[in-house]
């Protein structure tokens, strides 16, 4: 038995052995037909039946793959498991785009984050682990870059910082953008761009801004008032 949902690509279905059947259980933005504990009872009634069953994910399964909760399901019930890694969207994207995640002297931390959650969560604010010399992988962002892009520059990142908006990465469609931070949404709107897309966000060393802070005055009656400004 063979699980898999709309990122893997046809392809690699066909690396399947003949007689392996196949099961569609993939979710569409928006729309929750294959709700996650229908997938993981169905994990279980299959594995029960004296079957083995492949969890087909894109990427690698324990990067926002949803693969702890079918884990949990399985062991429950006394499934053994196994885990074989693949290469995430981040690193695929930056390899077949001909760059580096992280670069010396340009960016020498890499986050892994997302711009969505489950249903009820509030929305993850993402733009809190960005800082001069680092580079945001963003998942499942698209339609949230407008909030992503004013909570960045909020956050002192510059306008002009570089976007690579990778497309279907590893896909037939597969397609790569360049852009400024600011012209992120103007970007993916003209490009018609509200799918499956992995975002590569670098804030440079170069672009350091470091806001200054403004400490309240001296409260002691017999001293004036003082400012002190410091450098973050």
């Amino acid at each position: 038995m063979i699980f898999y949902d709309r990122l893997v690509d046809t392809e690699v279905l066909e690396l399947a052995r003949r007689d392996a059947e196949r099961v569609y259980v993939g979710k569409v933005v928006g729309a929750h037909a294959w709700p996650q504990e229908r997938i993981n009872a169905l994990i279980v009634a299959e594995a029960q039946k004296g079957r083995r069953v492949a969890r087909l994910k894109s990427g690698d399964p324990g990067v926002f793959g949803r693969a702890t909760e079918e884990l949990e399901a399985a062991r429950a019930a006394g499934i053994a498991t196994e885990i074989v890694p693949g290469v995430t969207a981040a690193c695929a994207a930056a390899a077949h785009a001909g760059q580096s995640l992280t670069e010396r002297g340009v960016s020498d931390t890499l986050v892994l984050t997302t711009g969505t959650c489950r249903d009820g969560d509030p929305l993850p604010d993402c733009a809190r682990h960005a800082q001069p010399g680092s580079t945001l992988a963003l998942y499942m962002s698209v339609r949230q870059s407008a909030r992503i892009v004013a909570a960045l520059l909020a956050q002192g990142m510059p306008g002009a910082a570089d976007v690579t908006i990778a497309v279907e990465v590893t896909k037939p469609g597969e397609r790569f953008l360049h852009c400024r931070l600011e012209d992120l949404s103007t970007t993916l709107q003209t490009e018609g761009i509200n799918g499956v897309a992995t975002l590569l966000i670098t804030w440079p060393k170069s672009m350091a801004q470091y806001p200054t802070r403004t400490l309240a005055p001296s409260k002691a009656p017999s001293q004036a008032p003082e400012i002190v400004t410091l450098s973050a």
